[in-house]
């Protein structure tokens, strides 16, 4: 069998070397996963609870060496990896602590005797999950899904592999018996034929709109579920009545956080005319002092993309948008799989800075006249995860709420994931929900109880 090679980005070194599954070791694993479910799913939440505290607390002491695993293997700033680390200590507590109440059971009241709704788990869930968040979108599932009683089988991208094998020893370690959740380390052709094993019985992926329609549409021949976290080309729209230094302030992480490589970040930014100036001036005096280099330096703001090659596709975008009338008016150089903050003007629908998720960080930005054509555009995407509006007016902020085809609107704020609300797309974005209650009754059966005579 292959192995998966971990090659640090920055470095270009090869930093670990892991082998691939055989069909045999994976059907090891799903009939181990089938036993100990049958174990598990009558386990206490407070059984649950007190080792998903546990992972909790591993995780906060050993933040700045799983932190320099996701450094190394992907390329991010050490100080977002560090950062990562401690927001899945905080999604594991949060769900220790909310789990039951979200899953307990609902009386209605109708014409039986007694009647209501149960929560039960649904038993072993795949996970296909990619490699910009190493951790994060891991632990943002698996945190409600095991507290839930199900099970995970984790299927990694195959650059942090090393990542993925830290995560299942972490839960090892928190003592979640062994097989609650493994990691499987394989290619993504083995994907298929573990959703079709009756073992899994729902999927869940982050990833690309390809990625999502394969998995989609193997879970819909086979009658499973799935939740389906896709791509974005977020809108970050600022209004004449904004605050402007805040909101390129606010630009900085929402572009520029993980090298712009996250389905959330802000991509097209629609600037209304009059501040469109001010806003680009202010902007280029923010990046020429941001600083880009050595991802494991500490001063470091942003390092470098995932590979050359990512490098080369988001290049090829950007040039071709330059052929289409755009306007380059800073960096955009890149070394290997180092790429320098880029803003580009001028970008119209038709061009792949407008039309395609950019996946690295430049400013795609677009010049409108209102607000009834920020947000027309700020529509005519076929993503819709989410919406960063800047404005002072209520009333225009109603209006964006009540007509952005979006799953969420964060004004005045980036789009950004929290435990305590759901996160998820509309349109080619993907469908479901991921945390808070929403995401934990994902994966449950939501049983009727009726009685009559009791």
């Amino acid at each position: 069998m292959a192995n998966f090679n971990s090659i640090n980005p920055f470095t270009g070194k090869t930093i670990s070397e892991l082998p691939e599954l055989s069909q045999e070791d994976i059907q090891v694993r799903l009939n181990k996963a089938a036993e100990v479910y049958q174990i598990y799913r009558k386990s206490e939440y407070s059984y649950r609870s007190e080792r998903l505290y546990k992972v909790a607390e591993i995780l906060r002491a050993d933040s700045k060496e799983l932190a320099e695993i996701i450094t190394n293997e992907m390329g991010k700033a050490i100080t977002e990896s560090v950062a990562e680390v401690l927001k899945c200590a905080w999604v594991c507590e949060y769900y220790a602590e909310h789990a039951e109440e979200f899953l307990s059971s609902k009386d209605v009241s109708t014409d039986a005797s007694l009647s209501y709704v149960k929560y039960e788990p649904l038993g072993t869930i795949l996970a296909v999950m990619p490699w910009n968040f190493p951790l994060w979108q891991v632990f943002r599932f698996a945190a409600p899904a095991l507290m839930a009683g199900n099970i995970v089988l984790l299927k990694h991208a195959s650059n942090v592999q090393l990542s993925a094998k830290k995560i299942e020893e972490v839960f090892l370690n928190a003592g979640f018996e062994d097989g609650v959740f493994q990691n499987l380390a394989v290619k993504s052709g083995a994907v298929a034929a573990i959703i079709e094993n009756s073992v899994v019985k729902a999927i869940t992926l982050t990833g690309s709109e390809f990625a999502g329609a394969s998995v989609a549409e193997v879970a819909g021949k086979n009658i499973k579920k799935c939740v389906l976290e896709l791509g974005g080309n977020n809108a970050f729209v600022v209004l004449n009545d904004a605050d402007i230094e805040k909101a390129v302030e606010v630009s900085l992480i929402a572009r520029l956080l993980n090298a712009g490589q996250s389905c959330i970040a802000a991509k097209r930014f629609i600037l209304e005319e009059e501040i469109h100036d001010e806003f680009i001036r202010k902007l280029k005096e923010k990046i020429l002092v941001y600083k880009v280099g050595d991802p494991t330096l500490d001063e470091t703001k942003m390092g470098p993309l995932s590979s050359s090659q990512a490098v080369d596709a988001l290049d090829m975008q950007v040039q071709k948008s330059i052929e289409l009338g755009a306007n380059l008016i800073y960096g955009g150089q890149s070394d290997g799989a180092k790429y320098e903050p880029a803003i580009l003007l001028d970008v119209k629908p038709g061009m792949p800075a407008f039309d395609e998720e950019l996946f690295g960080p430049v400013y795609a930005v677009t010049k409108v006249k209102s607000k009834e054509e920020a947000l027309e555009l700020s529509n005519q995407s076929e993503f819709g995860l989410g919406l960063n509006l800047f404005t002072r007016s209520k009333e225009t902020a109603d209006f964006f709420i009540e007509n952005a085809q979006e799953g969420s609107v964060f004004v005045n704020s980036m789009v950004k994931s929290d435990p305590r609300l759901p996160f998820g797309g509309v349109k080619k974005s993907g469908y479901g929900r991921e945390l808070s209650v929403e995401g934990i009754r994902e994966f449950v059966n939501v049983k009727t109880v009726y009685m009559e005579d009791i």
